[in-house]
């Protein structure tokens, strides 16, 4: 049996990231919640998590090649016609493993 060793240095590192993480949450509800919020606002912040998304994703495609963008392209079909992440995920990750193993892709 294989032991894993941990450098104190990298635990600090993951536990310092969490926390941050987690009070970046609880602070960003903790302001929200001091705040009435404009019906306005309110549909504003609904988009956040799209943008964020697409913030992430638009750069990689950018630079990727056309086993992402078939990927991505399958992706969407499938989370537009299912409805379901889980399986747009599943999609897109066959498709770019697919491609990716095809002589012409590769």
């Amino acid at each position: 049996m294989s032991k894993i060793q941990m450098n104190t240095v990298t635990l600090i590192a993951i536990v310092g990231m969490a926390v941050g993480t987690y009070l970046t949450r609880v602070g960003g509800y903790w302001l929200v919640s001091r705040f009435e919020l404009t019906p306005r606002f309110q549909a504003w912040l609904s988009y956040v998590p799209g943008a964020i998304l697409v913030s992430l994703i638009v750069p990689e495609l950018a630079k990727g090649g056309p086993a992402k963008w078939g990927a991505a392209l399958a992706a969407l079909v499938v989370a537009w016609r299912s409805g379901n992440i889980l399986y747009a995920m599943l999609a897109g990750i066959g498709v770019v493993l697919l491609l990716r193993h095809l002589p012409v892709f590769a």
